[in-house]
């Protein structure tokens, strides 16, 4: 019998990885076969060649097995980092962006990332980097909303003429 061959394998080795760690089941199927083999008497580093993983990866696959049997394979919580602020910190920092920037001696009228940060500094005497707090933006369902400019001393009508939105109202 003639040996299967697959167009441009390297590519499709990688595709494959990627559909695997798409989702939780196709995860624990993969540790289950990686299992497989290493019941069948195949080391963890031969398992790990095989399957493009690390040998410490096959390796805690065999241990979280052998101490909690087949749940040991499953997703398990991944808690990350403990949060920055309380609930309670995190509502009155929402009540604190509804306001303008100046109530809090702030020199800006528009909130950013860079005024956020310095805000939390001096309010809270929490230090995050600007896009973290680009990003808490986002959590609490603000967007950015930038002015346009106006060029100084400009007429109105000539303004409205020109610009490419309609205003409200007018059709």
């Amino acid at each position: 019998m003639r040996k299967m061959e697959i167009a441009d394998p390297e590519v499709m080795r990688i595709a494959i990885q990627q559909e695997i760690s798409r989702s939780d089941e196709s995860r624990y199927d993969h540790r289950l076969h990686g299992l497989l083999l290493v019941t069948g008497g195949q080391s963890c580093q031969e398992v790990a060649e095989l399957f493009g993983e690390d040998r410490r990866t096959v390796q805690r696959w065999v241990g979280r097995f052998e101490t909690r049997g087949l749940e040991g394979l499953r997703e398990g919580e991944r808690p990350g980092r403990p949060a920055s602020l309380d609930a309670r910190q995190w509502a009155a920092l929402e009540r604190d962006l509804q306001r303008d920037p100046s109530k809090f001696g702030h020199v800006a009228h528009l909130w950013d990332g860079k005024l956020l940060s310095e805000h939390l500094r001096l309010r809270y005497g929490l230090k995050l980097g600007v896009r973290q707090c680009q990003r808490i933006f986002g959590q609490m369902g603000f967007r950015l909303r930038k002015p346009r400019p106006q060029v100084a001393q400009s007429e109105p009508v000539k303004v409205s003429a020109f610009k490419k939105t309609a205003v409200a109202g007018k059709a």
